[in-house]
């Protein structure tokens, strides 16, 4: 069974672990991708994100839900 979300996330951003805290405390299955060290994964968040560098970008069916984190994120 395909994840329900995807969590595009960099290491040491700590918006990226509050809505991955979020996320597990709501039950909510999803994959999360480090952009950082996952070319692939940056650039189809980067072209679904209309080229915004900024994380987390939580994604469903391949679309952003939400950027950032409680109207703050960490650029890449």
């Amino acid at each position: 069974m395909a994840a329900r979300a995807v969590l595009y996330t960099i290491p040491g951003c700590s918006h990226c672990d509050a809505a991955r805290e979020d996320l597990e405390w709501r039950g909510i299955d999803f994959e999360e991708l480090d952009v950082e060290s996952d070319e692939e994964a940056l650039q189809k968040m980067l072209q679904m994100c209309d080229g915004s560098r900024t994380v987390p970008v939580i994604a469903e069916d391949g679309k952003p839900v939400q950027i950032g984190w409680m109207g703050r994120g960490c650029s890449i």
